[in-house]
């Protein structure tokens, strides 16, 4: 019986785990991979996990520090440059991309707080019950989190008159 309700689970939530640990690790293999390892996890202690999504959440940020922390935060080169958007040149596209990968260049633990507090839409709470810190580490990650991305993703002046604006 358990096994039944946990297919049913993974049938109707593993798209929000796979997004999650996307935001997380910002590539598609390692978060399917990132998934995988968590629902096996969770899995073996399907009878005992009150709240499944939390105990999965959880999970997916554990498992990422702990990549994060054997491997470290080496970037890997390559000579090929990925697309940078369709060839329609979709706006949206571009500036989902663009926060992609400021969100990328975050530390492991002040990405996780942004993406379960504003992709996930979590309280302060229970991010930090996820986290398995306090309250007020959450809120300074996210302010310090979403002061880099502002940094990052500000608009480059045009013109001399812009300069003058950005300034003032």
């Amino acid at each position: 019986m358990a096994e039944d309700g946990f297919r049913e689970f993974v049938q109707l939530r593993y798209g929000e785990l796979l997004r999650t640990a996307y935001l997380l690790t910002g590539s598609t293999h390692a978060a399917e991979d990132l998934v995988q390892s968590a629902l096996l996890k969770a899995y073996r202690r399907w009878d005992l996990v009150d709240d499944p999504m939390a105990y999965l959440r959880r999970a997916l940020v554990n498992q990422r520090t702990s990549v994060w922390r054997r491997i470290g935060s080496r970037e890997l080169l390559t000579g090929v440059l990925p697309e940078r958007g369709r060839a329609d040149g979709s706006a949206a596209y571009a500036e989902r991309d663009e926060l992609l990968t400021a969100l990328a260049k975050l530390p492991v633990r002040m990405r996780a707080v942004l993406v379960l507090r504003y992709w996930e839409d979590m309280s302060e709470a229970d991010t930090a019950a996820v986290m398995g810190c306090s309250v007020g580490s959450v809120k300074s990650q996210a302010s310090r989190g979403l002061a880099r991305l502002r940094e990052v993703l500000r608009p480059e002046p045009r013109c001399a008159g812009d300069v003058a604006e950005v300034i003032a």
